[in-house]
């Protein structure tokens, strides 16, 4: 009854209770939107999304941003995919990407914790240098012709309609949500995030938390590249542009506080479905997915205002009962001294 209450109370827990919410809404105005097939693809379609917003969590639980994790897949999609198409090993080309996306992260980790540059303008650099990387490296042209048995890899499903991809991406998902929340450096993150003095005083390597955050933001944002390649088949100029958006959107809709030290990976990957249904969702109602980006932006603006009104009620909650208790203590004080003064 116990874990029931504090699973009811769970940030991801309302954020959830919204996608079931909303599939039904949809499924009213189109039954054929909840056939298993559907809502499958769901899913399966939120895959690239589920692993950059996981990555951007861990930048978000401890208070910064990565705006770079769009330009970050596209730039690794084109080198992994020109790769796969001259004929290289998978796993040759696979450890390229991913160690393409540590990199970025490094280098992100680097400008914002050891240089101590704003977070949003230091990776907001970041894209425009990847992005015109992209260019150069790809001249321009899209990176096509793939390996058959890579993009086919895609569609192969693994538990009913549901993908391998999204299968192993959501037992990934609960594997690290664990290790973050039962794992003593796991809740360095979230520790940061929530109080960066606090932490220093009790021993967490803050700089390097910081580092690691971001590394790991540009690993799941090299893998989601590699998931984008098999999925597209090929890869543009503009692979990945406004993918920052949904990703943060994704949090913040999943329970993340932009404001660092609350949320869950959990969350991230629900707030991901949300995002990714979206377009399909406006199919289903008979409206064009051209407004897509319009209402992300709606959702975002949203869902951070009342995140601001909340903390900023709970804020003032608390100074309440900090004056209320400072003035029963005052007023205890006075009685206690009159009284030995009667006496």
């Amino acid at each position: 009854m116990k874990y029931i209450k504090k699973l009811t109370k769970a940030r991801e827990a309302s954020s959830f209770l919204f996608l079931i919410v909303l599939f039904a809404i949809v499924g009213c105005i189109n039954v054929n939107f909840l056939a298993p097939s559907s809502i499958a693809a769901c899913f399966n379609d939120s895959v690239v999304f589920t692993l950059l917003a996981v990555g951007m969590a861990f930048a978000i639980f401890i208070g910064e941003i990565d705006v770079s994790v769009g330009a970050n897949l596209g730039f690794t999609a084109s080198v992994v995919g020109s790769l796969l198409r001259d004929g290289h090993n998978w796993l040759f080309c696979f450890a390229v990407g991913i160690l393409i996306g540590a990199v970025i992260g490094l280098i992100n980790g680097w400008g914002v914790a050891v240089l101590n540059i704003p977070s949003l303008i230091f990776t907001l650099g970041t894209n425009g240098v990847l992005r015109g990387l992209i260019y150069v490296y790809t001249d321009g042209a899209w990176v096509e012709n793939l390996p058959a048995s890579f993009t086919a890899f895609a569609s192969k499903p693994l538990i009913g309609d549901l993908t391998v991809f999204y299968t192993v991406a959501l037992a990934a998902v609960i594997g690290i949500h664990i290790l973050l929340t039962r794992t003593k450096r796991g809740k360095y993150f979230i520790a940061v995030g929530d109080n960066v003095n606090g932490a220093i005083l009790v021993g967490i390597p803050t700089m390097w938390t910081k580092i690691g955050a971001y590394v790991l933001c540009g690993i799941f944002a090299a893998v989601a590249s590699i998931l984008y390649a098999s999925r597209i088949g090929f890869i543009t100029a503009i692979a990945g542009n406004g993918y920052e958006m949904k990703a943060i959107a994704a949090c913040v809709i999943g329970g993340i506080s932009l404001s660092g030290g609350l949320g869950s990976v959990i969350g991230a990957s629900i707030g991901a479905v949300i995002m990714s249904s979206v377009s399909r969702i406006l199919v289903f109602m008979g409206f064009s997915s051209d407004y897509d980006n319009t209402i992300t932006g709606v959702m975002l603006i949203t869902i951070v205002v009342l995140d601001a009104l909340m903390q900023r009620h709970a804020a003032e909650r608390i100074r309440r009962e900090r004056l209320r208790a400072r003035a029963s203590g005052t007023a205890g004080g006075s009685v206690s001294t009159e009284g030995g003064e009667q006496a």
